[in-house]
């Protein structure tokens, strides 16, 4: 890092700074403001930006913590500074007619499923995607850890989106797995990359942490872009170990 200001610290949410769809810790918070005030932080999540604001704690919070920029829907829904500078509109780029198309499978394929529970919202329409949840998003803390174990054996999400590529890739769909009970649905060319677009002209070197930086994993593109260094992680205290390490290669110290 020779130049900390052309140098960005760029991090996933779930399973990176906070355990799935849970609210930051405090030491993990404390820790990442005083990362931020060392160097250029950003954030890019696959959620919208109320969720990933209710994560950081709150928008009060969320700026307190001094992220320069904030990223959700994979950077569909971009903001510098605490101020949104573009928004993408799915259904503009893609139509209704490809949106009621993908929609009726996906609710097709699930209500195939037989799985040991199944709650309410099973779509979610974002700015920039949308999201199946073979479980359904309003299921309980525990639920949603039932689900994952069983996925973890029997992979669902990973059989799910098998079909979804074979019927839709030729429409111009892609298809990710995030988090711990959710697929990922947007435009080829709208994954967590997107985001680069905002940020390579002003910084020499970008750092990528995330969780699922495998294949299929919505990490897994602006993990191996080569705009970026990427860090896979475990979860948030790898995370904090990890960046810890970084800073000490360098001679940096909180």
């Amino acid at each position: 890092m020779e130049n900390h200001k052309r140098t960005l610290l760029l991090f996933d949410v779930d399973g990176t700074l906070t355990a799935s769809r849970q609210i930051i810790l405090p030491d993990m918070k404390a820790f990442i403001s005083g990362v931020c005030e060392k160097f250029s932080c950003g954030l890019v999540g696959g959620s919208d930006l109320g969720k990933i604001t209710e994560q950081m704690g709150g928008e009060e919070a969320l700026n307190k913590m001094g992220f320069q920029y904030v990223f959700a829907e994979n950077g569909l829904v971009a903001c510098k500074q605490g101020k949104p500078i573009a928004i993408m509109n799915l259904v503009a780029f893609m139509g209704d007619e490809k949106l009621q198309s993908l929609i009726n499978f996906a609710l097709g394929y699930l209500s195939n499923l037989t799985l040991p529970c199944k709650r309410g919202t099973f779509v979610e329409f974002r700015n920039g995607m949308i999201n199946f949840c073979p479980v359904g998003r309003s299921c309980s803390q525990a639920e949603r850890q039932q689900f994952s174990d069983l996925d973890q054996k029997e992979h669902i999400r990973e059989e799910m989106v098998k079909h979804l590529r074979e019927k839709f890739t030729a429409d111009g769909w892609e298809f990710s797995i995030g988090g711990q009970i959710s697929i990922d649905a947007f435009p080829i060319g709208w994954d967590k990359r997107y985001c680069l677009q905002y940020l390579e002209k002003d910084f020499d070197t970008i750092h990528f942490f995330g969780d699922k930086v495998e294949k299929g994993g919505n990490d897994h593109e602006i993990y191996s872009d080569p705009r970026t260094i990427g860090h896979r992680v475990m979860n948030p205290p790898d995370t904090k170990k990890q960046v810890l390490e970084l800073l000490s290669q360098n001679g940096i110290t909180l």
